[in-house]
């Protein structure tokens, strides 16, 4: 069975479309992410998982809860254990429905609160993109990210998608992102198949130019409740 037309699927595993939860329905939603900084020391990785509960306060404006979790392996024996490493509270508002507009434009806000104290919370913002051309969606969003201190300097990032429907359950396209801040960029592709209540996503990211040793593989799942 396809998922159903209304329900907050995804095309993509780092960047965002047009698309809030519905009013009164609630997802799950699980993240799996392994980060290489060297690929030519795979031994020294970084694992990331998330588990996000996501509500639909009105048809246009969703709520949601992360708890994350982080284990960071150096390739020697000071390998971290894996912990419990904070959460992160988010909101996304869209102005009109799916393709009203000649742009499809949504608000995203997250603060970011780490488990160590001595880290400082996090607020991060975008300005999400999208258009929807038959079976493409085209997807771009502009983030800020900028700790919760006084000295604090602002990250410009981006990520973007071109993402192509073959069926309704079915999903295929390229994904990157980046940061106009400190000029690094990734490029990968993603793939995303679906069912009635539940549905699946995995995409990978190679380094560019100052980033080229670098490698990310992120796998979500959605479950609606």
């Amino acid at each position: 069975l396809v998922l159903a037309a209304n329900a907050d699927r995804r095309s993509y595993v780092w960047t965002y479309e047009y698309a809030t939860m519905p009013r009164g329905m609630a997802e799950l939603e699980y993240y799996n992410t392994l980060e290489y900084p060297d690929t030519t020391k795979p031994k020294a990785n970084v694992w990331k998982q998330w588990v996000e509960l996501e509500y639909g306060l009105t048809d246009n404006w969703d709520i949601s809860i992360y708890q994350t979790f982080k284990q960071t392996n150096t390739g020697v024996a000071t390998t971290s254990a894996f912990a419990y490493d904070g959460y992160k509270i988010r909101t996304r508002y869209r102005f009109a429905e799916r393709g009203l507009n000649p742009i499809d434009v949504l608000l995203y806000a997250e603060i970011i609160e780490p488990n160590d104290l001595s880290r400082a919370g996090v607020f991060e913002g975008k300005l999400i993109l999208a258009k929807d051309i038959r079976s493409l969606n085209l997807s771009y969003n502009y983030i800020i990210k900028r700790e919760l201190t006084e000295a604090a300097k602002t990250d410009n990032e981006y990520a973007a998608g071109a993402s192509l429907e073959f069926s309704p359950a079915f999903k295929a396209g390229l994904e990157g992102k980046g940061s106009y801040t400190s000029g690094k960029h990734y490029v990968g592709s993603t793939l995303s198949l679906a069912g009635e209540k539940a549905w699946v996503n995995f995409g990978f990211l190679k380094g560019l130019s100052n980033g080229a040793d670098e490698l990310q593989a992120r796998l979500l799942l959605g479950l609606y409740i």
